[in-house]
C-alpha cells in the first residue's frame, strides 16, 4: 500500500504542494481498510515525503525521499549510530544479569510478538522488548538512554515494517537474542543484538536509496 502511494508521489501524480484525498477516499481507491491508508501516510511523512496538517489534510512536500529518516526528536542516522553502543552491551550485561522474572517477561514479549498480526500493537511490543533488555541488564544508564529513546524506536519500527516488511524477520531475530539471554551467553547475546541492529540498518539504508 506504501509502495503504490511513494509510486504516486515519486512520478508526479502528486505534485508537490499538492493535497492527498482524503483517508476514506484512499481506502476506497484502493480497495484497503482506512488503518492501512493511515500507515501508509505515516510512512510517507517518515519518509518526508509528506506533511499532515490537523484539519487540512496530507499534502505532498518532496517527490524524492529524505537522506535521513525524522523519528519524533531523533533522526535514523542518529539512532543507529547510538545503537549499537548501548543495546550491544546490555544485551550481554543481560545474558549474565537477567533474573528468571526479567527473562519469562522477555520470552513473553516475543511470543506475543510472533502471534501479533496488528502492526501499531506489534510496533508497541517492540519498544517494550528492547527496554526490558535494558532494564535486565541492570545498567541504570542502559535502561534511562533506551527509555529515552523508545518513542523513536517505535516511529522507526513502524517505518520498517510499512516499508520493509520487516516484521517477521525481526520476530526472528529478538529470539534469537531471548534465547542467548536464556542461555546465560554474553557473546552470544551480544551478537544476536549486532546482527539485529545491522540488519535494521541495512533496511532503513535500502529505503533510504531508493
Amino acid at each position: 500500500m506504501f509502495s503504490a502511494i511513494r509510486r504516486d508521489i515519486e512520478d508526479g501524480t502528486v505534485e508537490v504542494g499538492g493535497k492527498l484525498s482524503s483517508e476514506a477516499t484512499l481506502a476506497a481507491e484502493y480497495g484497503v481498510s482506512r488503518s492501512v491508508i493511515r500507515e501508509a501516510l505515516r510512512s510517507c511523512t517518515a519518509l518526508g515525503l509528506t506533511v499532515t496538517k490537523t484539519g487540512k489534510g496530507t499534502f505532498v512536500v518532496a517527490d524524492r525521499v529524505a537522506n535521513d529518516l525524522i523519528l519524533g526528536q531523533y533522526s535514523a542516522r542518529d539512532l543507529n549510530e547510538a545503537r549499537p553502543h548501548i543495546e550491544v552491551p546490555a544485551a550481554g550485561l543481560a545474558a549474565e544479569r537477567r533474573s528468571p522474572e526479567e527473562l519469562e517477561h522477555l520470552k513473553e514479549i516475543v511470543n506475543s510478538m510472533a502471534a501479533e498480526a496488528d502492526p501499531e500493537t506489534w510496533v508497541s511490543l517492540d519498544a517494550s522488548f528492547h527496554s526490558a533488555i535494558a532494564r535486565a541488564s541492570g545498567n541504570k544508564v542502559f535502561e534511562s538512554v533506551v527509555a529515552d529513546i523508545r518513542e523513536a524506536l517505535a516511529h522507526q519500527s513502524e517505518t520498517l515494517n510499512m516499508v520493509a516488511d520487516r516484521q517477521h524477520v525481526s520476530d526472528d531475530e529478538h529470539l534469537r537474542i531471548v534465547e542467548a539471554i536464556e542461555a546465560g551467553d554474553a557473546p552470544a547475546a551480544e551478537a544476536a543484538m549486532a546482527d539485529h541492529l545491522s540488519a535494521v540498518s541495512v533496511a532503513l539504508d535500502t529505503i533510504l536509496s531508493k
